[in-house]
């Protein structure tokens, strides 16, 4: 099978056939029709085997997260989903690997009627790249960046279920099989909080998605917005299956594992009576408040405060450590 013959069997058949997609697959460039008043959100995101999964993993589930993460990246600015772009590099071409993957990628695809119009392949080590784009009305965007003293602090769903499920493949904690299997689709599948986003978009003041860990992610807000935030540890949502484990993994785990892919997002006191008003699958959970002061500042049950030991995911200082 050579590269045509992987794109037409496996990627140019699509559910999703949306009316502002002049020209999708099959020319050397995509044409897309741009609505009037709406601006354009663009990102994209980057998957590398033995990085941020290992080659034995569920090609259905890569095909899912893959452009699940593009889609939270989405939700985080307010945007709604319309097309995406793949570029995939393959050790050889695999139908069995490649049917799965596909199947994966395109019922969330379907869910969010986000239609692929493009992308590249070649012969490589197994990675894949996605970029998403999305509309938002003119001005409506959600940045990092509008954050204030006295707004408070959100976040929509639980946190730590991902983690627990790799710290568990990871050998530092043993869960029971029907727990790993609940937790691991936290990790595996995460659901993009796109309809959140989109609900958001004249409440709150900032959001971003947690990608590398609430205390990281939140601290990109607060560097954009000059600000700092206090938090309640107490607050923080975690499902009973994962506070059944946090003794053994400490909350370090729960403030510093991103994979949930949940929103965070700060709120004026002004808006929150229309942010109770909002329904959510997810639900929105208060954990804190903006504060003049640079920093993130944990209190503990207690009133303590409480020092975390990791801050989030990096890549390269990750790197950084195994090299020195």
């Amino acid at each position: 099978m050579n590269e045509f013959e992987l794109i037409r069997t496996f990627f140019a058949r699509q559910d999703v056939t949306r009316p502002d997609v002049v020209a999708g697959i099959g020319d050397d460039a995509a044409l897309l029709r741009l609505r009037p008043g709406q601006e354009l959100a663009v990102t994209s995101d980057l998957m590398v085997s033995g990085v941020h999964f290992s080659l034995d993993a569920d090609p259905f589930s890569l095909g899912h997260k893959a452009l699940a993460v593009n889609l939270s990246d989405l939700a985080a600015m307010g945007a709604e989903p319309a097309w995406f772009m793949l570029n995939l590099t393959l050790p050889k071409v695999d139908a069995r690997w490649l049917e799965a993957f596909s199947r994966g990628m395109f019922e969330l695809a379907r869910e969010y009627r986000v239609q692929l119009v493009g992308g590249d392949t070649s012969r490589g080590p197994l990675s894949i790249a996605i970029e998403a784009h999305g509309f938002v009305p003119e001005g409506k965007a959600l940045r990092r960046s509008g954050a204030r003293e006295g707004d408070r602090v959100y976040v929509t769903g639980t946190l730590g279920d991902a983690a627990m499920a790799l710290d568990h493949r990871l050998g530092g904690i043993r869960l029971a099989e029907n727990e790993l299997s609940v937790l691991s689709e936290r990790l595996d599948r995460p659901a993009p909080r796109v309809r959140e986003g989109m609900m958001l978009r004249d409440i709150a003041s900032s959001a971003i998605d947690i990608s590398d860990g609430l205390v990281a992610d939140l601290g990109h807000i607060l560097e954009m917005s000059h600000v700092g935030a206090q938090l309640q540890l107490e607050k923080i949502p975690v499902s009973p299956l994962c506070r059944l484990h946090i003794r053994e993994t400490g909350w370090d785990t729960i403030l510093a594992s991103g994979d949930d892919y949940e929103l965070c997002f700060s709120v004026p006191v002004k808006n929150i009576t229309a942010l109770e008003k909002l329904r959510s699958n997810s639900g929105f959970h208060w954990i804190g408040v903006i504060e003049a002061k640079p920093g993130v500042r944990i209190l503990d049950e207690a009133g303590k405060p409480y020092y975390p030991q990791q801050s989030g995911h990096d890549h390269f200082s990750i790197i950084a450590k195994k090299t020195t």
